[in-house]
């Protein structure tokens, strides 16, 4: 009879060559493993752009009307747009547009500012120039934070060394997008008016903003140029100090000139003082690091803090900083227990194989199998462009229990081979020809199940890609394994066997009593067809309800040893008061036993904070617990309302779990009962931690002044320089900038803070009459008291109302109760959507895509084995038998 060949034979004859191409695997795949990217989740971009457009002094109708719907309107049409939601409040609109998943950010932002630029002239003369910025890395929270402390600086000093030496130093590390400071005070040149003194003099409030301009003023002068000398000339036409802006000249009062320090206070102070910044109780400016979404964010960090050591060095006298928060600890304890895994893996995996072969000569060969196959998927995760993340590594953990069948079946078939008297040469030579065909299948197979997973689209799509590919690399390498190494050490490794030892007898033993026992209800199933046909049918049946009634989630609950804190405070606090509130929930949050540190900002009405925990090792409690502790206390603070959660588990996601949107043409008085009405609904359903929190709030006290035309008109006044006398006196709008040390700061007037207490102390202020004389406000015009909004929000161009929440079963039933409760309340014209997680949960498609791939891998699985056994049936027997 003629031998049959085949290609394996060549590997079995020239050991060698088995060997360099085990080696080479092994080289390949060891420089891909140092050049892969550590990070917690799979590359994927979460991208926005954000236009922030100021106008001081306006309220939110007013910047909604004329600056963000008119911005909206422009670059609603922008390419890779998912969404557009935004803000309009008291002198400021915040546009924010979310990206489609792994959208182009830099593309986008051209894309946006162009749109932007296009309708700048139809936004009102007094408000500054859009300010827009994208963020492009992988999570909207920074990869860390650092804060800054001093005993001997103010805050706007801390803000401005910052500014001038830190933050270019970190935004230089590679592999960092970009270094924010949060909590900023930069310098401004404040100059405190006193109307009293202005009314004095007869000077207008207007007239402060004209000298400003008129004196400090930026020339350009040029060069003299002569036959053979060009010389370069400056002026000093600006002003740089508190002195020269306290000299400007006003007017001449009864022959004595009207400088500008006999009517205001000139100091050298901040932008705004309407926040406070504060880092375990104490003072602090915090600056936040994000790191680029093809960045190793575990080199990143480590390279922000060696920076950080160095700047540490030459920090001014009293100051201290440090780094707070620090993603990369997380990623690198979830990895380092990936790896804990896989060696445990790894040795059970090998005592078994041990246990059950008898011999270590026999198991040398699937030991030797296992690392050159794990190895060698990384060759193949460098080269689809993968990293080194919590779920290629489980994919190279469960890859272990595959990777080994191939070289246990090889060692079994040719110690099989060599027991019937065969060499072990041609042991190995018959063995591997029958097993050429099933190992090829079964690993055609087996990434057919998996690599399906990685045509999702969507969230799940990005993630799962990397998971599925990197497993069915490495099933892939494992069959090359098998068909050229494998044998080739079977063949000189494996022997006639003699007596067994103990521990083998025993085993083989009792395999024997079991296969016995399985061969007896084997044949009483044989005998029962009928009832097996019924069980089957039933267990069919039953996983239909049981997997449409299983919970959904978009990802399961962690725990990253953090709480986060959001905090709302009665209308028109100020400052002082939201902070009296911020330092009773430091002190809860100091009192745990979890208690790390603390961070908090806090302004005017709201106040948003965090408290990092101890190590898993140093508490008994899981960041959950904690949550639900410090939210029953805080809830006992009179005065607050508060909102304690822990992170999402994936980046991208909002602010809450549950994020519902009722958008609507209607207006938002209206929305907002509608609103209400969802929430008592959400409350009374149990399903919420809490009452799910509306974020529009209808109650913020406004004086409106109203001015009386006809007493202006009979006056011989223009109602646009009374505006003008307005926006000088109580807008805060900047001027125009100066020069100091090489940077440029705003100068800001404004009437001082004890002449605007309370809208009644308005009536002392002076406006231009005729001839340069002055009128009383009082004169021409009255307050009237209401109630406004907050903010006024909007979602894709619709007036907006967002209910956001914490559940206390799946995000998957509050959003379905809420949509149930939608239909029911919400009247014609009104729509639902989503926003943060809840939306990524949406945009999964319910189970319509699980099952559309399901059925994709049935169907390759099923040609595969067809095309194995030459058969339509037989496959049918193996996916009936097996996959329900």
């Amino acid at each position: 009879m003629q031998k049959t060949t085949a290609f394996t034979d060549l590997f079995i004859k020239r050991p060698v060559l088995a060997i360099v191409v085990s080696l080479a695997i092994v080289i390949v795949g060891i420089q891909a493993y140092f050049s892969l990217n550590a990070r917690q989740f799979p590359k994927n971009e979460n991208a926005v752009v954000t236009i922030t457009t100021t106008y001081i002094g306006s309220d939110a109708a007013l910047v909604r009307g004329f600056i963000t719907t008119p911005i909206e309107r422009a670059i609603a049409t922008s390419d890779g747009i998912d969404y557009i939601e935004s803000t309009s409040q008291a002198g400021v609109s915040t546009i924010r547009a979310h990206l489609k998943l792994n959208f182009n950010g830099k593309a986008a932002l051209s894309e946006i500012s162009t749109k932007v630029d296009q309708v700048r002239s139809d936004l009102p003369t007094g408000s500054e120039v859009p300010i827009l910025s994208v963020q492009t890395a992988g999570t909207q929270v920074g990869a860390a934070y650092l804060n800054f402390q001093s005993k001997n600086h103010k805050a706007n000093e801390i803000t401005d060394y910052l500014t001038r030496v830190v933050q270019p130093r970190l935004s230089s590390v590679a592999g960092v997008q970009r270094a924010e400071i949060l909590g900023a005070r930069n310098y401004a040149m404040r100059i405190w008016l006193d109307p009293k003194k202005m009314a004095a003099f007869d000077i207008a409030p207007a007239q402060i903003n004209a000298a400003i301009r008129k004196n400090n003023y930026l020339s350009t002068i040029g060069q003299t140029k002569g036959q053979y000398v060009s010389v370069s000339m400056t002026a000093n036409t600006d002003l740089n100090s508190v002195e020269e802006f306290e000299s400007i000249v006003l007017a001449k009062h009864q022959g004595a000139l009207v400088r500008m320090k006999d009517v205001a206070k000139v100091e050298l102070g901040s932008e705004a003082y309407d926040s406070d910044v504060r880092f375990s109780g104490k003072p602090a400016v915090f600056l936040g690091v994000w790191v680029l979404p093809d960045a190793n964010t575990i080199d990143v960090i480590a390279e922000v803090r060696a920076e950080l050591e160095r700047i540490k060095e030459s920090l001014p006298a009293g100051m201290e900083a440090g780094m707070d928060y620090d993603s990369s600890e997380y990623i690198k304890d979830s990895i380092k227990e990936v790896y804990s895994t896989l060696s445990e893996t790894l040795a059970i995996v090998v005592l078994v194989i041990f246990l059950f072969m008898g011999s270590l000569r026999a198991v040398a060969v699937p030991v030797v199998a296992i690392p050159i196959s794990l190895i060698g998927g990384f060759f193949l995760m460098q080269m689809f462009g993968f990293s080194l993340n919590l779920l290629t590594l489980l994919a190279v953990v469960l890859s272990v229990g595959l990777v080994v069948d191939d070289a246990i079946v090889v060692v079994e078939n040719v110690e099989r081979h060599i027991r019937l008297g065969y060499s072990r040469i041609e042991a190995a030579r018959i063995a591997v020809h029958q097993l050429i065909g099933p190992i090829i299948a079964t690993t055609l197979v087996l990434v057919a199940v998996y690599a399906p997973i990685a045509l999702q689209g969507g969230l799940s799509g990005v993630y799962f890609k990397e998971f599925a590919l990197t497993l069915s690399g490495a099933v892939i390498v494992s069959s090359i394994v098998a068909l050229t190494l494998s044998p080739m050490m079977s063949s000189r490794l494996l022997k006639p066997k003699g007596k067994n030892h103990f521990l083998t007898r025993f085993i083989n033993h009792q395999f024997s009593r079991l296969q016995v026992v399985y061969e007896g209800v084997l044949g009483q199933i044989l005998e029962a067809r009928l009832w097996v046909y019924v069980v089957w049918l039933g267990l069919c049946i039953m996983a239909v309800p049981m997997f449409l009634m299983s919970p959904r989630e978009l990802a399961p609950i962690e725990d990253k040893s953090f709480i986060l804190g959001l905090f709302e405070t009665p209308a028109n606090s100020s400052l002082e008061q939201t902070s009296h509130y911020a330092n009773q929930v430091y002190e809860i949050w100091k009192s745990m036993p979890e208690y790390d540190f603390t961070f908090q900002l806090t302004r005017p009405t709201t106040a948003f904070g965090g408290m990092g925990l101890k190590p898993f090792s140093e508490r008994t409690r899981s960041v959950h617990q904690v949550v639900a502790e410090c939210q029953e206390k805080v809830d006992r603070v009179p005065g607050i309302k508060s909102f304690m959660l822990a992170p999402s588990a994936l980046p991208g996601g909002g602010d809450f779990p549950v994020e519902f949107v009722i958008a609507t043409t209607d207006e938002t008085e209206n929305a907002l009962v509608y609103a209400k009405k969802l929430q008592m609904a959400a409350m009374q359903s149990g399903l919420f931690a809490f009452p799910p929190k509306i974020d529009l709030k209808y109650d913020l006290n406004q004086s409106e002044i109203k001015l009386d035309y006809d007493k202006i008109a009979d006056l011989g006044l223009d109602v646009q320089q009374v505006g003008r006398d307005l926006s000088a006196a109580l807008g805060g709008n900047y001027v125009n900038r100066f020069s100091m040390d090489g940077r440029s700061y705003k100068v800001i007037p404004q009437i001082s803070r004890t002449y605007r207490l309370n809208p009644d102390q308005l009536n002392s202020i002076h406006v231009s009459g005729p001839n340069g004389s002055l009128i009383p406000l009082n004169l021409i015009a009255s307050l009237v008291d209401s109630i406004e909004p907050r903010s006024l929000n909007r979602f894709q161009q619709l007036n907006a109302i967002k209910l956001s929440g914490i559940t206390t079963r799946t995000v998957e039933t509050a959003l379905s109760f809420l949509e149930e409760q939608a239909d029911a309340i919400l009247p014609r014209g009104y729509v639902v959507d989503y926003t943060g997680e809840s939306r990524q949960l949406r945009k999964e498609g319910g189970n319509s895509k699980f099952l559309r791939t399901f059925a994709l891998a049935i169907i390759v699985v099923f040609l595969v084995l067809a095309a194995q056994f030459n058969s339509f049936r037989d496959p049918f027997i193996i996916l009936l038998g097996s996959v329900p």
